[in-house]
């Protein structure tokens, strides 16, 4: 048992280094999503002339939907490249688990999203004055990230296969994964707000609950999706 989940852990680890090489070689993904997120920003920026009262408001959503339509896109990008490339069929003849490329999938592909997600945190608060790096908000974002990061790559592995999977991606992600974008939207405003921790805490059950469900669904549907 041992030696298998370490033959497990090692080709997720693999998987994962290898489209990290990948993008640190061709930084396709990271600079797709990171000037989709500036051009975001700077469209709230310069259209959302609001007091601060408004801005406490509304930028927890403004954070969360540049984060959403950002990370939807690089999961978009990473998927079809790998079909296009023919590499994902290679890697499903692998003589490694199939969960191991979801999970080598999710890991890579949440790190981005979790850079991305700092990065529009740095530019919202540099440009509405609102400092939005606190510790709580910080484990919303992992969290958040984690879970639209963990239904993309398994959504992701059924759209692939689809004719216009670039839109089909979107159309199936976004409903599954909304009780995320709720409740991490929920906290960050709470967390924005000033409000006690007490407030802000009730929505972190919910968010790990659909992070672990997803996670754990991954490991038994993945082999079945992938087939498909």
């Amino acid at each position: 048992m041992i030696t298998r989940f370490n033959d497990f852990a090692r080709a997720t680890l693999t998987l994962t280094l290898k489209d990290l090489r990948t993008e640190l070689r061709t930084r396709r993904l990271i600079g797709s999503m990171g000037l989709f997120a500036l051009m975001a920003v700077l469209v709230f920026y310069f259209g959302l002339q609001a007091g601060r009262s408004v801005l406490v408001t509304v930028l927890p959503a403004i954070l969360w939907a540049i984060i959403v339509f950002a990370s939807t896109l690089g999961l978009s990008r990473t998927l079809s490249a790998e079909k296009e490339a023919g590499s994902l069929d290679a890697l499903l003849l692998a003589p490694i688990p199939r969960a191991a490329l979801f999970y080598g999938k999710f890991l890579a592909t949440w790190l981005y999203s979790l850079i991305v997600a700092l990065i529009v945190c740095a530019l919202l608060s540099l440009l509405f004055n609102i400092v939005l790096f606190a510790p709580g908000l910080l484990i919303v974002l992992l969290l958040g990230t984690a879970g639209f990061s963990t239904t993309g790559t398994l959504i992701g592995a059924i759209a692939v296969n689809a004719d216009g999977r670039e839109t089909a991606l979107p159309i199936l992600l976004l409903p599954v994964a909304l009780p995320i974008i709720i409740a991490a939207t929920r906290a960050t405003a709470d967390i924005v707000a000033g409000l006690p921790p007490s407030d802000w805490l009730a929505w972190l059950p919910p968010l790990v609950g659909v992070d672990v469900i997803f996670l754990v669904l991954a490991l038994f549907l993945f082999d079945v999706i992938v087939e498909e």
